[in-house]
């Protein structure tokens, strides 16, 4: 059970990763 935990921690944290990097490429420099 403990390692379904840490999966599904792991995935969100990815998702939030992907998002806050695509959200970077589009603001202007």
């Amino acid at each position: 059970m403990g390692s379904v935990v840490k999966w599904r921690k792991k995935k969100m944290n990815k998702h939030k990763y992907r998002k806050r990097r695509k959200r970077d490429r589009h603001k202007p420099k």
